[in-house]
């Protein structure tokens, strides 16, 4: 005989029963809760965007996010940040989402390979991708990558097919990892092509068009993920944003860094140092200049600098002080300053866009530099043509008072001094109350002569 569970005992067993089988289907729907967070990357991808993102990425982690949003708009850059920042996000336990925005922008060169190597990529309306092609270090670098992006071309030089081959290696492998189109990424890198948001996505060069943030993580609800740490399930519609913003560390990163800046710290810290040493004691020079040069060198340790270039750069820096403190009357200063406007054009040994000196730049610096070099040599010359007014030339001519005369040696105050006098002739020398002129110096002892006043009233 069968027995009957009571309707009022068997309803809380279903409840539990189902509570328990809607978290085993959807195990990561407590993250709802979970922010998502917004990293912008614009500009020139350099060592203060990548430390940025990275330090970003490693705080999005801590504060649990469910997502990150990387939001690029970027020309390229430098290869060793691109890969830094390419690294935090393989390694990275929050999903993170290239999302190419707002309208209008781009990720060109290293921003290519970002969008390849996040778990998602993204991109607004009217913007593109591509252009990959690695820009060959060194003077004329533009000419042998182009030259070398088809990896066949004639002429192309060794070390440039090497780079490309090794740049389309490793787009190649971020597609794979992603499931991307690969022939594509590696085209971008060989061809240098480039494509909009809807042609993107058509050959699967993406996972989504997106207007924006909000269009975005609507599109993104409900998608899983594999991240570093394993699989998560996404639960943005309703989720918050929060916008990380560059603190003062990456702003001031991002100033010392760019190549323009440092050229000018170099020179504000030289030419501190040279005021200092030419006037002794005034300090506040001295402790500037260190201080300028010392930030000023330290963009050399993070960007690809051309050591040549560096070593001009100082040599003309060296000989514009060298001028000032030795005047050869524009020889050395015009030689120093030829130097200096070679060593700044090359300082920067990469074509890679955002980190070039200006050749405006090196003109105004050179063009001050000269004007502060000849104003000095100006400023000797003048010096030299005066008549000589201290040392013991400055006493010839001068007219004494003798204090006490004798035959051949007494006493006369000249310029206010007592000195030790002695006769021109062998007469005897004028005795005390006279006046007289001083036609030379030995050491410590003056010859001088009687003062004729009328002969000097006459004249």
């Amino acid at each position: 005989m069968m027995r009957t569970i009571p309707a009022d005992r068997l309803l809380p067993f279903v409840r539990r029963l189902l509570l328990l089988l809607a978290f085993a289907v959807f195990p990561l729907r407590a993250e709802a809760a979970a922010p998502v967070v917004v990293i912008p990357l614009t500009g020139a991808v350099g060592p203060a965007s990548a430390d940025f993102v990275v330090r970003s990425l490693a705080r999005a982690a801590d504060e649990r996010a469910q997502l990150a949003v990387l939001r690029i708009d970027t020309p390229g850059g430098l290869d060793l940040s691109m890969r830094a920042i390419i690294q935090a996000i393989l390694a990275s336990p929050v999903p993170v989402v290239a999302y190419i925005a707002p309208g209008g922008a781009r990720a060109a060169s290293a921003g290519t390979y970002i969008v390849y190597a996040a778990p998602i990529a993204a991109m607004a309306p009217g913007t593109n991708l591509g252009a990959a092609t690695p820009i060959q270090l060194g003077a004329g670098g533009a000419e042998r990558a182009a030259s070398g992006a088809s990896g066949a071309a004639e002429g192309a030089s060794t070390e440039t097919r090497k780079q490309v081959h090794d740049a389309a290696a490793y787009i190649r492998g971020l597609a794979q990892l992603r499931g991307r189109n690969a022939q594509w990424a590696e085209r971008a890198v060989r061809e240098a092509v480039a494509l909009s948001a809807n042609e993107a996505l058509a050959q699967k060069v993406i996972d989504v068009t997106a207007t924006d943030i909000p269009d975005l993580l609507a599109k993104l609800d409900g998608r899983r993920v594999r991240t570093a740490q394993g699989e998560r399930v996404l639960a943005t519609r309703e989720a918050s944003v929060v916008a990380f913003q560059p603190d003062w560390r990456n702003r001031f990163l991002a100033a010392i860094t760019d190549p323009s800046v440092a050229l000018i710290l170099m020179m504000i810290g030289m030419y501190g140092l040279f005021f200092e040493f030419a006037n002794p004691g005034y300090v506040l020079p001295g402790v500037a200049g260190a201080i300028c040069l010392l930030v000023g060198l330290f963009a050399p340790q993070l960007l690809p600098v051309s050591y040549v270039g560096l070593g001009l750069l100082m040599l003309g820096i060296g000989c514009l002080v060298a001028e000032a403190f030795l005047p050869t009357f524009g020889t050395l200063g015009i030689g120093g300053i030829v130097a200096f406007a070679i060593g700044a054009l090359m300082l920067v040994d990469t074509d890679a866009p955002g980190f070039g000196v200006p050749p405006g730049l090196v003109v105004a610096l050179a063009l001050i530099s000269a004007v502060f070099v000849f104003a000095v040599s100006g400023l000797a010359l003048k010096a030299r043509r005066r008549p000589v007014v201290s040392g013991g030339e400055a006493m010839l001519g001068s007219i004494g008072v003798m204090l006490e005369g004798g035959e051949a040696v007494g006493w006369a105050r000249v310029q206010g001094e007592r000195w030790r006098v002695q006769p021109a002739s062998p007469a005897a020398l004028p005795g005390q109350g006279a006046r007289v002129r001083v036609t030379a110096r030995d050491g410590l002892t003056l010859t001088v002569e009687p003062f004729d006043e009328s002969h000097h009233h006459a004249a």
